[in-house]
């Protein structure tokens, strides 16, 4: 299957995932950088190929031939985040960058022997959930995002929903890691920001952050 094909099934099913959830092809064009018209013949060739079911205006969806497919190449990617976050001193933007070239080129053998060798790991260096090797995600998510986290209570960071590069950059420089402990001091509700505290440090996020961000429940 080519690149193009892997990707585009993937846009739709990470799109599926988010709280926006809009998979209508000129919303995966402006995922994927591509023009409305490729989109919608995409679409049309991979309805032709039962990965996905196309009606004009409407939102794709991805037949269990797609998903399958589409969480096949998520596994690989989140694998290859996983392992080369392990094994070299890279950024979270480059790391992402790589994996992108590299789960188009994996076997499932290969796949299954970075899973192993990682010890299976259930997620990324995001915090996003690794499938397994048949494809399903065995992990229940309960994050929230922290624009709706609650005033006075500790969270956990469980995922950082981005791949760009001034957003990692900065989480980096603050402490936003996956699996570190960020306290909600204040909700700006009107304003759409939220005062946080961590590593002893106050940062003030806006909308365009706190989205993104998801949180657990401390315990």
């Amino acid at each position: 299957m080519s690149i193009a094909i892997e990707n585009f099934v993937k846009a739709i099913y990470k799109n599926g995932k988010r709280d926006n959830n809009d998979t209508k092809p000129g919303n995966i064009a402006k995922e994927l950088g591509i023009s409305n018209a490729a989109a919608t013949d995409m679409a049309k060739k991979l309805a032709v190929k039962d990965l996905l079911h196309y009606k004009k205006y409407q939102e794709l969806k991805l037949t269990d031939k797609g998903t399958k497919m589409a969480l096949n190449v998520v596994r690989k990617h989140r694998l290859w985040e996983a392992l080369l976050f392990k094994l070299f001193d890279l950024s979270l933007h480059d790391i992402h960058r790589e994996a992108e070239l590299l789960e188009h080129q994996t076997s499932d053998l290969l796949a299954n022997k970075i899973s192993e060798y990682l010890g299976n790991p259930k997620f990324d260096p995001h915090g996003d959930p690794i499938p397994n090797a048949k494809g399903e995600i065995t992990t229940t998510d309960t994050s929230i995002s922290l624009s709706n986290a609650k005033e006075g209570k500790t969270y956990v960071i469980s995922r950082l929903m981005s791949d760009d590069k001034e957003f990692f950059d900065f989480c980096a420089q603050h402490g936003l890691k996956y699996g570190n402990t960020i306290l909600v001091s204040k909700q700006f509700s009107k304003n759409k920001m939220t005062q946080t505290l961590i590593n002893n440090n106050t940062i003030l996020l806006n909308e365009d952050f706190t989205s993104i961000i998801y949180v657990n429940e401390h315990h």
